[in-house]
């Protein structure tokens, strides 16, 4: 085996460990982030948000009653709970001088 010979099963080698590596990278599944995303349907409104790393919210608004209940997701817990409400907006406007 001369170094030609050499040269080339190591450049393949390296090509071959190379090209497994960025098929490992590019296979991974990338988290899904749907933070500030508002959903409509009938007469409630849907707004997700973000508390912690690992919390969300959904706010969930009928409009019409005005009231809205929010929601939080745990994902470490996998639990869906409700953190407030039901709070009644007009009560809340007038609270803090909102105009709607």
């Amino acid at each position: 085996m001369d170094s030609k010979d050499l040269s080339i099963g190591i450049l393949s080698t390296t090509a071959v460990i190379l090209l497994t590596g960025l098929f490992i990278i590019s296979s991974r599944p990338e988290p899904a982030q749907a933070s500030g995303m508002t959903a409509q349907s009938g007469d409630y409104v849907m707004i997700n948000g973000m508390l912690h790393n690992d919390e969300e919210l959904v706010y969930v608004i009928n409009t019409a009653t005005e009231y809205m209940v929010v929601y939080t997701l745990n994902v470490r817990a996998g639990q869906i709970v409700v953190a407030h409400g039901p709070e009644d907006l007009k009560t809340m406007r007038e609270r803090t001088g909102g105009r709607g």
